[in-house]
């Protein structure tokens, strides 16, 4: 997975504590989480384009989420960065070099290191569709220290338009 990956989740975790109407400036996610607003604006138009936040234009812009947390799943964010495409792709070296097969028949069925990595990735993609921002949402709330909750919260309060 890219690093997008990681400020994209962050990211939407945040704009699920932001109140309904309001939303946070690309520019503030960025100083939130320490990157660059280019980078992170990159990774917002990408979750924008998906459907899982919403870009409001205008002065007073910024993104909110477009639907529930609860209906957003690990997977919807994943492939916002990351594309959809399977993460491995098998470039059938088996037909390469001296140990090739000379009969064409044995390469029929599929190479069983690419069944196995694809077999691999389905698990993982299954696993990130089951589970939700919500479910990061009820872990922030059980596992994030008091002190930081109350400073992102106090931040969001601060820079929420």
């Amino acid at each position: 997975m890219s690093d997008g990956v990681e400020a994209a989740l962050h990211s939407a975790l945040v704009l699920a504590a932001v109140p309904e109407g309001k939303v946070l400036t690309g520019r503030s996610l960025a100083t939130l989480h320490g990157v660059s607003e280019s980078y992170l604006l990159k990774h917002l138009r990408a979750l924008a384009a998906a459907g899982v936040v919403e870009a409001v234009p205008g002065p007073r812009g910024g993104y909110r989420l477009a639907r529930e947390p609860g209906q957003i799943t690990l997977l919807d964010i994943v492939e916002a960065i990351d594309g959809a495409e399977p993460a491995f792709l098998c470039r059938e070296i088996r037909r390469r070099g001296p140990g090739k097969a000379q009969d064409p028949c044995v390469y029929k069925s599929d190479c069983f290191i690419k069944t196995r990595m694809l077999g691999a990735e389905q698990a993982w993609r299954t696993a990130l569709r089951a589970q939700s921002l919500a479910d990061l949402v009820a872990d922030g709330e059980r596992l994030i220290d008091p002190g930081n909750k109350e400073a992102v919260a106090r931040f969001i309060a601060d820079e929420q338009r």
